[in-house]
């Protein structure tokens, strides 16, 4: 039996080991810095940065969607960004993450959200071939840029300086 509920702080520890699952599917563990405590901050502090819902197989955690409001300027109207969508390898082909992934559409459609996104990696094709299959449409035509560490920190300090460098 699959059942999905919204995480709360006690889930800290079960969502971090499905966060570090994802990162090791996607070759990404290096990347992992969250810490218990960065992410119950993030999720369940004072300013929640993002939402979190748990699928589980009977009582055994199996999956997880981490979701946040983004804003259209073009709609007028806030949207739900999917950041991480994760059902653990043995129990894919189950139906659980098309329930998780759902389950944000719903949410995303109660709260009159104008969009519902997410990014994929290129090279993800069971990903890509699912989101396909539930309709989405991939945007060819854009380009995710990113900035973080020491580059974020000197944005930061002097955006001025930062444009003399370059």
């Amino acid at each position: 039996m699959f059942t999905i509920r919204p995480a709360t702080a006690t889930d800290t520890s079960t969502l971090l080991d499905l966060i570090r699952g994802l990162a090791e599917y996607e070759h990404l563990s290096h990347l992992v810095t969250a810490s218990e405590a960065t992410l119950k901050d993030a999720l369940f502090g004072a300013q929640p940065g993002a939402e979190a819902l748990l699928g589980f197989e009977g009582e055994h955690a199996v999956g997880f969607a981490v979701y946040f409001h983004n804003f259209s300027t073009f709609l007028g109207k806030r949207g739900l960004w999917l950041e991480d969508l994760f059902v653990k390898p043995e129990h894919r082909h189950k139906g659980y993450g098309r329930a998780l992934f759902l389950r944000v559409a719903r949410i995303a459609h109660e709260r009159g959200c104008g969009r519902y996104e997410w990014s994929a990696l290129d090279w993800n094709e069971p990903a890509i071939r699912f989101y396909k299959s539930m309709g989405a449409v991939a945007l060819d035509d854009w380009t995710i840029f990113r900035v973080t560490g020491e580059t974020l920190q000197r944005l930061a300090r002097d955006p001025e300086n930062v444009k003399r460098e370059l």
